[in-house]
Protein backbone atom coordinates (compact mmCIF):
# COMPACT_ATOMS: atom_id res chain seq x y z
CA UNK A 1 0.00 0.00 0.00
CA UNK A 2 1.41 3.36 -1.06
CA UNK A 3 1.97 6.20 1.44
CA UNK A 4 0.68 9.72 0.91
CA UNK A 5 3.15 12.71 0.77
CA UNK A 6 3.54 14.15 4.55
CA UNK A 7 2.24 10.24 5.88
CA UNK A 8 5.57 8.06 6.73
CA UNK A 9 6.36 5.50 9.19
CA UNK A 10 9.09 3.97 10.83
CA UNK A 11 8.80 0.96 13.03
CA UNK A 12 5.20 1.60 15.05
CA UNK A 13 5.23 5.21 14.50
CA UNK A 14 3.34 7.54 11.61
CA UNK A 15 4.50 10.73 10.96
CA UNK A 16 1.89 13.07 9.32
CA UNK A 17 -0.60 14.50 11.35
CA UNK A 18 0.26 12.21 14.05
CA UNK A 19 2.18 12.20 17.46
CA UNK A 20 6.06 12.17 17.20
CA UNK A 21 6.62 10.80 20.58
CA UNK A 22 4.25 9.01 22.52
CA UNK A 23 2.54 10.94 25.54
CA UNK A 24 1.50 8.56 27.72
CA UNK A 25 4.94 6.45 29.07
CA UNK A 26 4.46 45.72 35.01
CA UNK A 27 6.73 47.68 33.62
CA UNK A 28 10.17 48.46 34.32
CA UNK A 29 10.29 50.88 37.07
CA UNK A 30 12.33 47.88 38.96
CA UNK A 31 14.78 48.36 37.31
CA UNK A 32 17.80 50.48 38.90
CA UNK A 33 21.68 50.93 37.94
CA UNK A 34 24.27 51.12 40.30
CA UNK A 35 26.36 53.62 38.62
CA UNK A 36 29.61 55.81 39.54
CA UNK A 37 26.80 59.20 40.69
CA UNK A 38 26.23 60.52 44.05
CA UNK A 39 23.87 58.74 45.99
CA UNK A 40 21.29 60.75 48.49
CA UNK A 41 20.33 58.93 51.44
CA UNK A 42 16.77 57.60 49.92
CA UNK A 43 18.25 56.07 46.75
CA UNK A 44 21.28 54.33 48.42
CA UNK A 45 18.93 52.50 50.64
CA UNK A 46 17.02 51.47 47.85
CA UNK A 47 19.84 50.80 46.09
CA UNK A 48 21.03 48.88 48.83
CA UNK A 49 17.92 46.66 49.18
CA UNK A 50 18.21 46.20 45.33
CA UNK A 51 21.48 43.86 46.70
CA UNK A 52 19.26 42.26 49.27
CA UNK A 53 18.74 38.49 49.90
CA UNK A 54 17.79 37.76 45.97
CA UNK A 55 18.81 38.85 43.14
CA UNK A 56 19.43 38.58 38.75
CA UNK A 57 22.86 38.38 38.13
CA UNK A 58 24.01 38.99 34.80
CA UNK A 59 27.19 37.04 33.53
CA UNK A 60 27.89 38.76 30.31
CA UNK A 61 25.59 41.73 28.52
CA UNK A 62 23.47 38.98 27.21
CA UNK A 63 23.28 36.72 30.14
CA UNK A 64 21.68 37.25 33.30
CA UNK A 65 20.71 34.76 36.29
CA UNK A 66 18.52 35.21 39.35
CA UNK A 67 19.75 34.27 42.89
CA UNK A 68 18.42 33.71 46.13
CA UNK A 69 21.12 34.07 49.06
CA UNK A 70 20.98 31.52 51.89
CA UNK A 71 18.38 29.38 49.66
CA UNK A 72 17.40 26.45 49.78
CA UNK A 73 20.44 24.13 47.84
CA UNK A 74 18.17 21.46 46.64
CA UNK A 75 15.86 24.55 44.79
CA UNK A 76 15.22 23.79 41.23
CA UNK A 77 16.79 26.15 38.46
CA UNK A 78 15.64 27.08 35.32
CA UNK A 79 18.09 28.26 32.10
CA UNK A 80 16.59 29.38 29.18
CA UNK A 81 18.61 30.80 26.24
CA UNK A 82 16.72 32.83 23.22
CA UNK A 83 18.43 32.55 19.82
CA UNK A 84 17.80 35.85 18.75
CA UNK A 85 16.78 36.31 14.90
CA UNK A 86 14.66 33.46 14.50
CA UNK A 87 17.07 29.98 13.80
CA UNK A 88 15.78 27.80 11.28
CA UNK A 89 14.63 24.86 12.98
CA UNK A 90 14.44 22.16 10.13
CA UNK A 91 18.21 22.78 9.82
CA UNK A 92 18.31 22.23 13.41
CA UNK A 93 16.71 18.85 14.27
CA UNK A 94 16.06 17.83 10.67
CA UNK A 95 13.15 15.77 9.44
CA UNK A 96 15.38 13.52 7.22
CA UNK A 97 12.49 11.18 6.87
CA UNK A 98 10.43 13.16 5.22
CA UNK A 99 11.02 13.98 0.95
CA UNK A 100 9.44 17.38 1.13
CA UNK A 101 11.94 18.80 3.09
CA UNK A 102 14.84 17.66 0.02
CA UNK A 103 12.33 18.74 -2.15
CA UNK A 104 11.96 22.42 -0.49
CA UNK A 105 16.03 22.87 0.09
CA UNK A 106 17.81 21.99 -3.08
CA UNK A 107 21.30 23.24 -1.63
CA UNK A 108 20.00 23.61 1.94
CA UNK A 109 19.14 20.45 3.13
CA UNK A 110 21.30 18.27 5.93
CA UNK A 111 22.06 14.70 4.04
CA UNK A 112 20.47 11.75 5.52
CA UNK A 113 22.12 9.61 8.17
CA UNK A 114 24.91 7.65 6.88
CA UNK A 115 26.49 10.33 4.71
CA UNK A 116 29.03 13.06 4.66
CA UNK A 117 27.85 15.42 6.74
CA UNK A 118 24.71 14.42 7.35
CA UNK A 119 22.72 14.41 10.48
CA UNK A 120 23.03 12.94 13.54
CA UNK A 121 19.99 10.51 13.56
CA UNK A 122 17.89 11.11 16.69
CA UNK A 123 15.01 7.97 15.94
CA UNK A 124 15.05 7.92 12.60
CA UNK A 125 12.69 10.45 11.45
CA UNK A 126 14.44 13.30 12.83
CA UNK A 127 18.42 14.09 13.14
CA UNK A 128 20.73 16.55 14.81
CA UNK A 129 22.45 19.35 12.33
CA UNK A 130 25.98 17.55 12.49
CA UNK A 131 27.43 21.15 14.24
CA UNK A 132 25.31 19.74 17.22
CA UNK A 133 27.23 16.57 17.55
CA UNK A 134 28.87 17.56 21.10
CA UNK A 135 25.13 17.21 22.05
CA UNK A 136 24.74 13.53 21.14
CA UNK A 137 25.64 12.14 25.10
CA UNK A 138 22.89 14.25 26.33
CA UNK A 139 20.19 13.13 24.18
CA UNK A 140 21.76 9.24 24.58
CA UNK A 141 21.46 9.06 28.30
CA UNK A 142 17.87 10.70 27.93
CA UNK A 143 18.34 14.34 29.09
CA UNK A 144 17.93 15.96 25.80
CA UNK A 145 14.42 16.44 23.94
CA UNK A 146 13.00 18.50 21.28
CA UNK A 147 9.85 20.25 21.18
CA UNK A 148 8.92 20.38 16.96
CA UNK A 149 6.57 21.97 15.49
CA UNK A 150 6.30 24.56 18.15
CA UNK A 151 6.14 28.19 18.43
CA UNK A 152 3.79 31.18 18.87
CA UNK A 153 0.54 31.51 17.93
CA UNK A 154 0.74 35.27 16.66
CA UNK A 155 1.04 35.03 13.17
CA UNK A 156 3.82 38.14 12.86
CA UNK A 157 7.26 37.78 10.97
CA UNK A 158 8.35 40.88 12.61
CA UNK A 159 11.12 39.93 14.91
CA UNK A 160 10.69 43.07 17.16
CA UNK A 161 7.02 42.06 18.09
CA UNK A 162 7.37 38.03 18.11
CA UNK A 163 10.33 38.42 20.62
CA UNK A 164 8.41 41.16 22.95
CA UNK A 165 5.43 38.06 22.72
CA UNK A 166 7.45 35.05 23.45
CA UNK A 167 9.45 37.29 25.84
CA UNK A 168 5.98 38.91 27.41
CA UNK A 169 4.58 35.50 27.04
CA UNK A 170 1.63 37.35 26.04
CA UNK A 171 1.36 36.80 22.06
CA UNK A 172 -0.70 39.12 20.35
CA UNK A 173 -1.08 41.66 23.21
CA UNK A 174 1.64 44.92 23.52
CA UNK A 175 0.08 46.03 26.68
CA UNK A 176 1.88 43.27 28.85
CA UNK A 177 4.03 45.44 30.88
CA UNK A 178 6.26 42.53 32.44
CA UNK A 179 8.04 39.69 31.41
CA UNK A 180 7.00 35.79 32.04
CA UNK A 181 10.17 35.46 33.90
CA UNK A 182 9.74 38.11 36.14
CA UNK A 183 6.38 37.14 37.26
CA UNK A 184 7.67 33.54 37.53
CA UNK A 185 10.26 35.17 40.00
CA UNK A 186 7.19 36.64 42.01
CA UNK A 187 5.80 33.09 42.28
CA UNK A 188 7.94 30.59 42.68
CA UNK A 189 7.33 28.66 46.20
CA UNK A 190 10.17 29.95 49.39
CA UNK A 191 10.47 32.16 51.53
CA UNK A 192 10.73 36.15 49.86
CA UNK A 193 13.29 38.19 50.48
CA UNK A 194 13.15 42.14 49.89
CA UNK A 195 14.33 41.52 46.45
CA UNK A 196 13.85 39.21 44.03
CA UNK A 197 16.28 40.39 41.45
CA UNK A 198 19.81 41.31 40.62
CA UNK A 199 21.13 41.95 36.60
CA UNK A 200 24.50 42.78 35.56
CA UNK A 201 24.78 44.76 32.84
CA UNK A 202 23.31 47.97 31.03
CA UNK A 203 20.16 46.38 30.83
CA UNK A 204 17.78 44.01 31.92
CA UNK A 205 15.93 42.08 28.90
CA UNK A 206 12.29 41.90 28.17
CA UNK A 207 12.05 38.52 29.86
CA UNK A 208 12.88 39.50 33.27
CA UNK A 209 11.31 43.12 33.26
CA UNK A 210 8.42 43.81 35.61
CA UNK A 211 7.74 44.69 39.51
CA UNK A 212 10.14 42.53 40.95
CA UNK A 213 13.18 44.65 41.34
CA UNK A 214 16.36 44.48 39.15
CA UNK A 215 19.75 46.14 40.23
CA UNK A 216 22.26 46.56 37.61
CA UNK A 217 26.10 45.73 38.36
CA UNK A 218 28.80 45.72 35.31
CA UNK A 219 30.38 42.52 34.41
CA UNK A 220 33.36 41.07 33.15
CA UNK A 221 36.74 43.34 33.93
CA UNK A 222 33.79 45.99 35.37
CA UNK A 223 32.20 43.35 38.11
CA UNK A 224 34.70 44.27 40.55
CA UNK A 225 34.89 47.67 39.85
CA UNK A 226 34.59 49.89 43.49
CA UNK A 227 31.27 51.87 43.62
CA UNK A 228 31.29 54.94 45.75
CA UNK A 229 29.88 52.75 48.52
CA UNK A 230 33.00 50.82 48.47
CA UNK A 231 35.30 53.81 49.52
CA UNK A 232 36.49 53.01 53.29
CA UNK A 233 35.57 56.28 54.39
CA UNK A 234 31.99 56.00 52.99
CA UNK A 235 31.69 52.42 54.16
CA UNK A 236 32.40 53.26 57.18
CA UNK A 237 30.07 56.02 57.39
CA UNK A 238 27.16 53.87 56.24
CA UNK A 239 27.97 51.27 58.80
CA UNK A 240 27.83 53.62 61.50
CA UNK A 241 24.80 55.21 60.35
CA UNK A 242 23.15 51.67 60.17
CA UNK A 243 24.49 49.45 62.52
CA UNK A 244 20.70 48.84 64.29
CA UNK A 245 18.34 46.16 64.15
CA UNK A 246 14.92 48.67 62.74
CA UNK A 247 13.58 47.35 59.37
CA UNK A 248 16.21 49.74 57.26
CA UNK A 249 19.16 48.87 58.71
CA UNK A 250 18.38 45.34 58.24
CA UNK A 251 18.22 45.94 54.55
CA UNK A 252 21.12 47.81 54.42
CA UNK A 253 23.14 45.06 56.24
CA UNK A 254 21.63 42.62 53.93
CA UNK A 255 22.78 44.42 51.06
CA UNK A 256 26.59 44.64 51.97
CA UNK A 257 26.70 41.31 52.82
CA UNK A 258 25.07 39.73 49.17
CA UNK A 259 28.24 42.31 47.30
CA UNK A 260 30.55 41.05 49.38
CA UNK A 261 29.54 37.52 48.58
CA UNK A 262 28.48 38.22 45.11
CA UNK A 263 31.98 40.33 44.51
CA UNK A 264 33.79 37.70 45.97
CA UNK A 265 32.42 34.56 43.90
CA UNK A 266 32.67 36.39 40.65
CA UNK A 267 36.63 37.52 41.47
CA UNK A 268 37.48 33.93 42.22
CA UNK A 269 35.97 32.92 39.34
CA UNK A 270 37.39 35.42 36.39
CA UNK A 271 40.92 34.36 38.48
CA UNK A 272 40.53 30.87 38.25
CA UNK A 273 38.99 31.45 34.19
CA UNK A 274 41.57 33.36 32.81
CA UNK A 275 44.77 31.19 34.03
CA UNK A 276 47.23 33.50 33.13
CA UNK A 277 45.09 34.42 29.38
CA UNK A 278 42.36 36.37 28.48
CA UNK A 279 38.95 34.96 28.97
CA UNK A 280 37.29 33.64 25.87
CA UNK A 281 34.12 35.24 24.79
CA UNK A 282 31.18 33.85 23.87
CA UNK A 283 28.38 31.27 24.81
CA UNK A 284 30.35 28.33 26.58
CA UNK A 285 32.76 31.48 28.56
CA UNK A 286 29.00 32.48 29.87
CA UNK A 287 27.85 29.32 30.11
CA UNK A 288 31.00 27.77 32.11
CA UNK A 289 30.77 31.23 34.36
CA UNK A 290 27.36 30.49 35.22
CA UNK A 291 28.33 26.84 36.08
CA UNK A 292 30.57 28.19 38.31
CA UNK A 293 28.48 30.37 39.93
CA UNK A 294 25.62 27.74 40.95
CA UNK A 295 28.95 25.15 42.20
CA UNK A 296 29.55 28.10 44.61
CA UNK A 297 26.24 29.20 45.37
CA UNK A 298 23.55 26.81 44.31
CA UNK A 299 20.48 29.26 45.13
CA UNK A 300 20.60 30.41 41.90
CA UNK A 301 16.89 30.08 40.63
CA UNK A 302 17.00 31.75 37.33
CA UNK A 303 19.00 32.37 34.12
CA UNK A 304 18.97 34.34 30.10
CA UNK A 305 21.15 34.29 27.99
CA UNK A 306 20.88 35.57 24.69
CA UNK A 307 22.51 34.68 21.47
CA UNK A 308 22.07 36.76 18.44
CA UNK A 309 22.90 35.56 14.31
CA UNK A 310 20.33 33.35 13.59
CA UNK A 311 18.48 35.46 10.87
CA UNK A 312 19.79 33.63 8.22
CA UNK A 313 18.53 35.55 4.97
CA UNK A 314 21.68 34.72 3.19
CA UNK A 315 24.14 32.19 2.80
CA UNK A 316 22.83 29.98 5.45
CA UNK A 317 24.93 27.16 4.71
CA UNK A 318 24.17 23.43 5.24
CA UNK A 319 26.20 20.91 6.85
CA UNK A 320 28.62 23.89 6.80
CA UNK A 321 28.59 27.81 6.83
CA UNK A 322 26.66 30.23 8.91
CA UNK A 323 24.30 28.34 10.91
CA UNK A 324 27.08 25.38 11.46
CA UNK A 325 29.11 28.16 12.55
CA UNK A 326 27.18 29.91 15.22
CA UNK A 327 25.13 26.49 16.32
CA UNK A 328 28.70 24.69 16.74
CA UNK A 329 29.38 27.37 20.24
CA UNK A 330 25.93 26.78 20.91
CA UNK A 331 26.18 22.58 21.19
CA UNK A 332 29.51 22.53 23.19
CA UNK A 333 28.87 25.10 25.08
CA UNK A 334 25.18 23.52 26.48
CA UNK A 335 27.33 20.12 26.43
CA UNK A 336 30.05 21.69 28.44
CA UNK A 337 27.50 23.38 30.95
CA UNK A 338 26.21 20.33 31.48
CA UNK A 339 29.39 18.72 32.41
CA UNK A 340 30.71 21.58 34.82
CA UNK A 341 27.65 21.77 36.73
CA UNK A 342 28.19 18.06 37.65
CA UNK A 343 25.29 17.22 40.58
CA UNK A 344 23.62 20.43 39.92
CA UNK A 345 22.82 19.52 36.19
CA UNK A 346 20.17 16.67 37.99
CA UNK A 347 18.14 19.55 39.45
CA UNK A 348 18.25 22.02 36.36
CA UNK A 349 16.19 22.49 33.06
CA UNK A 350 17.44 24.32 30.09
CA UNK A 351 15.31 25.65 27.49
CA UNK A 352 16.51 26.98 24.13
CA UNK A 353 13.94 29.05 22.43
CA UNK A 354 13.73 31.34 19.32
CA UNK A 355 10.91 33.87 17.90
CA UNK A 356 9.85 31.79 14.94
CA UNK A 357 11.23 29.61 12.42
CA UNK A 358 11.82 30.17 8.99
CA UNK A 359 10.78 29.32 5.51
CA UNK A 360 10.56 25.55 3.95
CA UNK A 361 11.50 26.29 1.03
CA UNK A 362 15.36 28.07 0.69
CA UNK A 363 14.95 31.80 -1.04
CA UNK A 364 17.47 32.86 -4.03
CA UNK A 365 20.24 33.69 -2.12
CA UNK A 366 21.23 30.64 -0.60
CA UNK A 367 19.43 31.30 2.61
CA UNK A 368 15.38 31.12 4.62
CA UNK A 369 12.91 33.83 5.51
CA UNK A 370 10.91 34.62 7.99
CA UNK A 371 8.60 31.14 8.72
CA UNK A 372 6.05 30.53 12.17
CA UNK A 373 6.95 27.12 13.46
CA UNK A 374 9.59 25.81 15.12
CA UNK A 375 11.79 23.60 17.47
CA UNK A 376 12.15 24.66 21.12
CA UNK A 377 15.12 22.16 23.33
CA UNK A 378 14.84 21.07 26.39
CA UNK A 379 17.91 19.63 28.50
CA UNK A 380 18.57 18.63 32.12
CA UNK A 381 18.66 16.16 34.57
CA UNK A 382 15.13 16.43 35.20
CA UNK A 383 13.74 15.72 31.73
CA UNK A 384 12.64 12.24 30.20
CA UNK A 385 14.55 12.91 26.94
CA UNK A 386 15.45 10.97 24.30
CA UNK A 387 12.27 11.69 22.29
CA UNK A 388 10.89 14.39 19.98
CA UNK A 389 7.68 16.02 21.24
CA UNK A 390 5.24 16.86 18.86
CA UNK A 391 2.42 16.50 16.58
CA UNK A 392 4.30 16.53 13.58
CA UNK A 393 1.60 18.39 10.45
CA UNK A 394 4.08 17.48 7.99
CA UNK A 395 5.89 19.37 4.97
CA UNK A 396 4.02 18.76 1.93
CA UNK A 397 2.33 22.19 0.04
CA UNK A 398 -1.54 21.82 1.64
CA UNK A 399 0.39 20.59 5.44
CA UNK A 400 2.05 23.87 5.79
CA UNK A 401 0.89 27.39 7.35
CA UNK A 402 0.09 29.72 4.73
CA UNK A 403 1.50 27.51 1.99
CA UNK A 404 5.06 28.60 3.31
CA UNK A 405 5.93 27.61 6.68
CA UNK A 406 5.98 24.73 9.74
CA UNK A 407 3.08 24.54 11.32
CA UNK A 408 2.82 25.31 15.15
CA UNK A 409 0.61 22.54 16.36
CA UNK A 410 1.95 23.24 20.16
CA UNK A 411 1.82 26.45 21.58
CA UNK A 412 5.50 27.35 23.14
CA UNK A 413 3.96 28.24 26.74
CA UNK A 414 2.22 24.48 26.76
CA UNK A 415 6.11 22.75 27.30
CA UNK A 416 7.35 25.60 29.55
CA UNK A 417 3.97 25.24 31.48
CA UNK A 418 4.82 21.56 31.73
CA UNK A 419 8.18 22.40 33.15
CA UNK A 420 7.18 24.77 35.84
CA UNK A 421 4.31 22.05 36.65
CA UNK A 422 6.74 19.21 37.48
CA UNK A 423 10.37 20.72 37.84
CA UNK A 424 9.72 24.20 39.68
CA UNK A 425 6.67 22.59 41.48
CA UNK A 426 4.24 25.70 40.44
CA UNK A 427 0.87 24.78 40.64
CA UNK A 428 -1.88 25.80 38.28
CA UNK A 429 -3.15 29.20 39.36
CA UNK A 430 0.99 30.19 39.44
CA UNK A 431 1.35 29.09 36.30
CA UNK A 432 -1.72 30.95 35.05
CA UNK A 433 -0.17 34.23 36.83
CA UNK A 434 3.27 33.67 34.87
CA UNK A 435 1.44 33.28 31.43
CA UNK A 436 -2.57 35.01 31.52
CA UNK A 437 -4.83 33.31 28.98
CA UNK A 438 -2.40 30.57 28.21
CA UNK A 439 -4.67 27.83 25.82
CA UNK A 440 -5.80 24.52 27.06
CA UNK A 441 -2.79 21.99 27.16
CA UNK A 442 -3.00 19.73 23.90
CA UNK A 443 -0.98 16.98 26.17
CA UNK A 444 2.29 16.90 23.89
CA UNK A 445 4.22 17.53 26.24
CA UNK A 446 2.38 16.15 29.34
CA UNK A 447 5.52 13.65 29.86
CA UNK A 448 8.59 15.72 29.33
CA UNK A 449 9.56 16.32 33.07
CA UNK A 450 10.26 12.81 34.70
CA UNK A 451 8.18 13.81 38.29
Amino acid sequence: MGRKRGDYRYGDRRYGDARCGDENARPRSGVTELTGVALDRRAFIRRAALLGATGVVMLSPTAWAARALGGDSSRKRLVVVFMRGAVDGLNVVVPYGEPNYYDSRPTLAIARAGGDGAVVNLDGFFGLHPALAALQPQWNDGTLAFVHACGSPDPTRSHFDAQDYMESGTPGVKSTGDGWMNRLLAVMPGKASPTEALSLGANVPRILSGRMPVANIALGRGAARPLPMDRPIVETAFDRMYRGSDALSRVYQEGRTARAKLMSELEQDMTEANNGAPSPKGFPDDTGRLAHLIARDPSIRLAFLALGGWDTHVNQGAAKGQLANHLQPLGEGLASFATALGPHYQDTVILVISEFGRTVRQNGNGGTDHGHGNVMWVMGGPVRGRKIYCAWPGLSNQQLYQERDLAVTTDFREPIATVLRGHMGLGEAQIDRVFPGRPRSTGHTASLIAV
